[in-house]
């Protein structure tokens, strides 16, 4: 029978083999799922790992879902390498697009000032995303700093807030009056929108600014004493005490770092792919980039391609919609089927298998 020994040291190659072992049990799962719905497997899986790479529009599309959740799982990476449990980026990505939104539709004849920056006003669009996006995880570290409420609760419930909040503007106050009662805001001035990298396709200027974090925040958790004192946090607070760090200050650091990109990657998809705002802005980015981060292994750059793994699970569930009549909640199950795959391969980093004959009865 099997048997699982624990390992003198943790196994650095299960640690980098772990995502591509999980990955591979859940294509087989997902076969055995698409036979069980009566669904040829090989056509489901095309659906998922080839058409998202199929031309220039499909990885068009794909930048536009990795986007959001690079940047959104590049700040839970830095949160949870502090020990800092933020589940809540999905209310700071609302209130990211919903900060961006606002001055968006302040431009218009009727505001010369802003008129006459031009494209220009896309930076303020989303500076004020970011903003957004920091002043909703505030909430989360001031009550755990001054109170020491839990912030995994705080985080979550927020998430909550946050979208009653933007359905409260969208079916009210900023409800587009010539929108014939749909709830949505004015359509954004195409001066406000995000600028696009190829014209035609949906691909834009957040692809190489989240690229761009990628590499700030690498060299800033492993080339920076404050990225250090920040690791050391997470793995050994009490050595991080005795060694003079603030847990108050690492805090503080992770959970504005990671509101500001949540509320950067809602600005961009306001801005961006939706031009307006609407009750469907919240996509569940947030959530699905608490996966990104751990199949990435906290690391900027397996995040990278953690999150262009988790776009072709988004653009494969729609297809598997549009195509084989399957439920677009089929995503869900991808996503759902990674994370615990993963979290069961992870045990043969710490743990290894091995054979043991059953003893004989006398």
């Amino acid at each position: 029978m099997f048997k699982l020994e624990a390992r003198p040291q943790p196994s650095r190659l299960m640690s980098l083999a772990s995502p591509l072992l999980a990955l591979a049990l859940t294509v087989l799962l997902g076969v055995g799922l698409f036979v069980l719905l009566g669904k040829d497997p090989l056509r489901g899986l095309q659906m998922f790992f080839v058409e998202p790479l199929k031309n220039l529009y499909a990885l068009s599309e794909l930048s536009v879902k990795a986007t959001p959740l690079i940047l959104i799982a590049l700040g839970l990476a830095v949160c949870f390498r502090s020990n800092v449990w933020n589940i809540g980026a999905e209310g700071q990505f609302v209130v990211g697009a919903l900060c961006a939104g606002w001055v968006a539709m302040q431009a218009g004849p009727a505001t010369a000032g802003m008129a006459s920056l031009g494209r220009g006003i896309v930076l303020p669009v989303l500076l004020a995303g970011v903003l957004g996006g920091m002043l909703w995880a505030a909430i989360v570290a001031l009550l755990r700093d001054r109170f020491n409420a839990n912030e995994i609760l705080v985080s979550l419930m927020l998430v909550y807030v946050a979208e009653q909040l933007l359905g409260w503007l969208v079916y009210g106050p900023w409800k587009d009056p010539a929108g014939y009662n749909f709830p949505q805001t004015i359509t954004f001035l195409p001066e406000t929108k995000v600028p696009r990298l190829v014209p035609n396709l949906r691909a834009h200027i957040g692809l190489p600014m989240a690229l761009l974090a990628v590499a700030v925040l690498w060299a800033f958790l492993f080339r920076t004493y404050r990225g250090f004192a920040l690791q050391v946090g997470g793995l050994a607070p009490a050595a991080a005490r005795y060694a003079g760090f603030s847990s108050r200050s690492a805090l503080w650091t992770a959970l504005l770092l990671s509101g500001g990109m949540a509320g950067l990657a809602g600005g961009l998809e306001a801005a961006g792919p939706l031009g307006q705002l609407t009750p469907y802005v919240p996509a569940g980015y947030g959530f699905a980039a608490i996966i990104v981060a751990y199949v990435g292994r906290l690391h900027p750059v397996g995040i990278v391609l953690a999150g262009v793994l988790m776009s072709m699970f988004y653009i494969g569930g729609e297809l598997a919609q549009s195509r084989l009549g399957l439920p677009k909640s089929l995503t869900g199950v991808f996503q759902g089927l990674l994370l615990f795959t993963l979290l069961a391969c992870d045990t043969l980093i710490t743990y290894r298998v091995r054979w043991v004959r059953a003893a004989r009865a006398a």
